[in-house]
C-alpha cells in the first residue's frame, strides 16, 4: 500500500496569515477578541481558537466590545463602517490577494463597467466584493446564468479567489457570447490554481482519494468536485475518524488532499488512520476461513 499526500495541499498563505494575526492579537490585547464569522472553515481549528479566547461572532451587532478581527475573506465597506460605529478596535486579516480583487472591482465600477463577479453568492468573499462594486456588480455562479444575461456593450469579469478554474473558463466563454467588449481578469489565486492542479494530477494516478476539510469550506468542496470528475472513488471527509476500512477495499495507492483551511495535522491524521484501517482489514480477512 502506498499513501500519497498531494504536494500542494493544506493551509494557504491567506489562512495561515489570518491564524497568525489572530493568535498574536490575542496575546497582545486585553479584553474580548472576536472574529467576524469563523476565521477558518475548520471546526477543529475554531474550537482551538475558542479555547485560546478568540470567539466567533456571526454579525457586527453580536460584538459588544473589545477587538474584532476581519477574516481572510474580507468584508464590504458597509460592514467595515458598521464595525467602526460600534467603537471596536479593528484588526484587518483580509488576505492580500482578496484585497487586490477588492481594489480591482472598485476600480472597474468607477469606470462605469458592469462587473460580473463569478463565484458562490453565499460566500463571504463574494459578499464583500459586491460591496466594492458601487451597485454595478452581478454575481454569476455558473455558465447557465451567464447565458441568461442580456446583451451588454461592455462588461468586466472577475473571479472568486478560490474558484474552480474550469468553471471560470466556461462562464467566461458564455459571457463572451453576451458581450461586445469583455474585459476578463483571472483573479483566482495562484495557491488555489496550484492546489487544484495538484489534486487533479493525484486523482489520475491513485485508486482512492480522500479530500480532507471542513464541510463548510467552499474551496474544499471544489477540490472534491474536481477529483470526483476524474476518480469515482473520491471521498470527502472532515476528520480522519470518518475513514472506514470499506472505503479502502481493493486500493493499493491512496491519495490525500486538503483544502485551504485544512491544517497539516489533519492530513497526517488521515494518513495514520488509513494505515491502521488497512492493517485491520488485512488481519480480519486472514482470520476468515
Amino acid at each position: 500500500m502506498e499513501i500519497i499526500i498531494a504536494q500542494k495541499s493544506g493551509l494557504c498563505y491567506g489562512v495561515k496569515r489570518a491564524l497568525t494575526i489572530a493568535k498574536q492579537t490575542r496575546r497582545a490585547v486585553s479584553g474580548p477578541v472576536s472574529t467576524l464569522g469563523d476565521l477558518i472553515h475548520n471546526p477543529q481549528v475554531i474550537a482551538d481558537l475558542r479555547a485560546c479566547g478568540v470567539r466567533s461572532a456571526a454579525a457586527a451587532r453580536d460584538i459588544e466590545g473589545g477587538t474584532v478581527i476581519i477574516r481572510s475573506h474580507g468584508v464590504s465597506p458597509a460592514t467595515y463602517r458598521a464595525l467602526t460605529r460600534r467603537n471596536l478596535k479593528i484588526v484587518d486579516a483580509t488576505c492580500p490577494i482578496v484585497k487586490e480583487i477588492q481594489k480591482l472591482v472598485e476600480s472597474l465600477a468607477r469606470k462605469n463597467r458592469e462587473v460580473i463577479i463569478i463565484g458562490d453568492r453565499e460566500h463571504a468573499e463574494i459578499r464583500g466584493l459586491v460591496g466594492y462594486s458601487r451597485s454595478r456588480g452581478i454575481i454569476i455562479e455558473n455558465e447557465a446564468q451567464a447565458r441568461e444575461l442580456p446583451w451588454q456593450k461592455k462588461r468586466a469579469a472577475v473571479a472568486q479567489s478560490t474558484l474552480d478554474v474550469e468553471l471560470f473558463e466556461k462562464v467566461v466563454a458564455a459571457l463572451a457570447g453576451r458581450t461586445g467588449e469583455l474585459s476578463v481578469h483571472n483573479t483566482i489565486c495562484r495557491f488555489t490554481r496550484a492546489r487544484q492542479a495538484s489534486t487533479a494530477e493525484l486523482a489520475s494516478r491513485v485508486d482512492t482519494l480522500f479530500i480532507v476539510g471542513g464541510r463548510a469550506s467552499s474551496n474544499t468542496r471544489k477540490l472534491y468536485r474536481i477529483s470526483k470528475r476524474i476518480l469515482r472513488r473520491t471521498f470527502f471527509i472532515e476528520t480522519a475518524g470518518e475513514i472506514k476500512p470499506g472505503m479502502l477495499r481493493g486500493a493499493r495507492t491512496i491519495g490525500i488532499s486538503g483544502g485551504a483551511s485544512t491544517p497539516p495535522e489533519a492530513l497526517e491524521e488521515a494518513s495514520t488512520r488509513i494505515k491502521s484501517s488497512f492493517e485491520y482489514e488485512i488481519k480480519r480477512e486472514k482470520s476468515v476461513p
